[in-house]
């Protein structure tokens, strides 16, 4: 149905024609998936937006030859392209954000395109909208026709992309990595989603990932590309089976797996493969260099943070978000606890409320025994050398106009701990202890990598010498193996150092790998916790099975399988000003493994 052949693609550099894909070629027959993976900056997005004929000719050139059903789109006139686009090839990019207009409805933006393609009038263009609507399982999909994109979650804004897609009903659908930025529980809703439209549509899929479980789930054959090239191409079954490219070797190697860490009693790192040779070594336990604890160096107790919503002319408080509700837990040196649950469950409002950075209502905070709550500015400032934060987005973290150097240093210096030559020093001995080399130090974040400028953040976290570490998602949005790369550094760092890590995430994979405890939230409330081993083993809230039923398995035998994913969208935390949260009851199941007691919310 879709034949690429030799295609390379470059870019217009300092007068030179640079290429980023290379000579790649594959198929893809009709009602088939397949999957392209790689690396951030493997040429997987270009090689999409190539064949959509969207390279910006100023700047960028595609040679070689893209047939669709016979037809070479890359000799096409560009008004005949633009038929093609959305007729009989659409696409679904990342960040469906970037690709709604924020003040059009959504209806609109749908409808549009019907118009557009297929000439309905405006009023049938919207009864078509709303049968999308309602075939991607938007509930109420007539009276969300009228809604702007940011009143619907991040799996709502991928589902109403996805019907913008179909619109028009594609022979092909390219998915460019369109579930790497949600919750799994929300993954696992998408991917069964576009399994369904596929069969009913009988349309092809060129999905484009990282995440080599999605490949397994979603892909009947894989191309593996690496620098720009196709380095491996057959059925999925087999890559995974017997994989004969040493990259895709070292790809696989870094695929957390839910169930690998049965019968450890200590977290583990990431085997490391050699991406040229395919080599790899056989991780052990974390060695026990500094020993945990007895004593907590984090006591959380009774922690409430709300945020109030104003409304009418004076702001009068019409309703309170319930961020974070009565929770309680204890860290210690040398451990991880990682705190778990979708978007919106309040984990990250629970680690900025513990460092004061966002201001709790209620509740104690003790850091080595000392209130952090009750301390005023000056003396938070100079205790916060103890506790720092790692956030999910690097770039983000960084000033974009500060070289990676000074910003290591502007802790050191602001807090009048060293010399400027001093702080040159420590700063080489920062970035050498995350991995990084010396010379990196005069380099500005734009000329790092996406797990290079994390391995930045965390240098700079460290800099301080701090006791405890909040990780708000810091690996989340890294490639899987630069993630790998991250968790096995901040392994190694806590075992030097004794690091205390408050490990906030959503991938259930990676916090079996890396945790001591777990501590499972929904709507601001922990609703189950334990040691790692206890809680994976034996999981008893429903809500925590839910979570973990929705890994994506990394093994094509088990594509057949059909998940159980709902299409309900997490609870609202928004409550009357007036509401009282009621009294939680639970129940120990095994030693340090504590459970909330369920209603009928989840009697289903």
């Amino acid at each position: 149905m879709l034949s690429v052949s030799g295609l390379t693609t470059s870019f217009l550099r300092e007068r030179q024609w640079i290429p980023v894909v290379c000579d790649v070629s594959f198929d893809i027959a009709s009602r088939e998936t397949v999957a392209i993976v790689g690396e951030s900056g493997s040429g997987k997005s270009v090689t999409a937006l190539s064949i959509m004929r969207l390279i910006p000719k100023e700047n960028g050139r595609v040679e070689g030859s893209v047939r669709l059903a016979g037809r070479d789109l890359l000799t096409l006139p560009e008004a005949s392209m633009k038929d093609v686009r959305g007729n009989e090839i659409a696409m679904i990019f990342q960040e469906p954000m970037t690709s709604l207009n924020p003040v059009l409805t959504i209806g609109f933006q749908i409808a549009e395109a019907l118009i557009q393609h297929r000439g309905l009038s405006r009023a049938a263009a919207e009864v078509e909208t709303i049968c999308l609507l309602d075939r991607v399982r938007i509930p109420a999909a007539k009276s969300r026709f009228h809604e702007h994109p940011h009143r619907f979650s991040g799996g709502m804004r991928q589902r109403v992309m996805i019907a913008m897609a179909l619109a028009c009903k594609p022979r092909l659908l390219i998915a460019d990595e369109p579930t790497t930025a949600l919750d799994v529980t929300i993954q696992a809703q998408i991917l069964e989603l576009l399994k369904e439209l596929q069969q009913e549509e009988e349309m092809s899929i060129l999905f484009i990932t990282h995440d080599m479980g999605v490949v397994a789930e979603i892909a009947d054959r894989t191309v593996v590309m690496y620098g720009g090239q196709a380095v491996e191409t057959d059925a999925t079954a087999r890559i995974f089976a017997s994989p004969s490219h040493p990259y895709t070797r070292s790809l696989l190697a870094a695929v957390p797996r839910l169930g690998s860490m049965d019968g450890r009693t200590r977290p583990m790192r990431f085997p490391t493969v050699d991406k040229v040779t395919g080599t790899s070594d056989e991780p052990a336990e974390t060695p026990d260099t500094v020993s945990i604890a007895e004593r907590p160096l984090l006591e959380v107790s009774n922690l409430t943070t709300r945020f109030p919503i104003r409304s009418g002319l004076f702001g009068k408080v019409s309703g309170r978000v319930h961020a974070v509700e009565n929770i309680s837990f204890t860290l210690r040196a040398g451990e991880t606890l990682a705190l778990v649950g979708e978007s919106g469950c309040g984990k990250s409002t629970t680690g900025r409320s513990i460092l004061k950075l966002t201001e709790p209502d209620s509740g104690t905070v003790l850091v080595d025994g000392q209130d952090v709550l009750a301390m005023n500015a000056r003396t938070l400032r100079d205790f916060r050398k103890q506790m720092q934060i790692v956030f999910q987005d690097p770039f983000a973290s960084l000033n974009p106009r500060m070289s990676v150097g000074t910003a290591i240093a502007a802790p050191l210096l602001a807090n009048g701990l060293v010399t400027a030559s001093q702080a040159r020093e420590k700063v080489a001995d920062l970035l050498v202890r995350v991995g990084l080399t010396a010379d990196m130090a005069a380099r500005f974040p734009h000329e790092f990598s996406g797990g290079q400028r994390q391995r930045i953040c965390i240098a700079r976290a460290l800099a301080l010498g701090p006791k405890l570490i909040v990780a708000d998602e810091a690996v989340s949005a890294l490639d899987v193996s630069v993630k790998a790369q991250v968790v096995n550094l901040m392994l190694d760092l806590q075992a030097s150092m004794g690091l205390a890590y408050l490990f906030i995430s959503h991938d259930i994979a990676v916090v079996e790998r890396m945790s001591h405890r777990v501590a499972v939230m929904y709507l601001g409330e922990i609703v189950e916790t334990g040691p790692r081993a206890a809680l994976f083993g034996n999981p008893q809230h429903p809500y925590t099975k839910k979570l973990m039923g929705a890994v994506p398995v990394p093994d094509p035998a088990r594509r057949g399988t059909r998940r159980e994913a709902t299409n309900d969208e997490i609870r609202s935390p928004v409550r009357a000003p007036d509401y009282q949260p009621p009294v939680r009851q639970f129940r120990e199941v095994s030693p340090g493994h504590v459970v909330q007691l369920w209603g009928e919310e989840w009697s289903n």
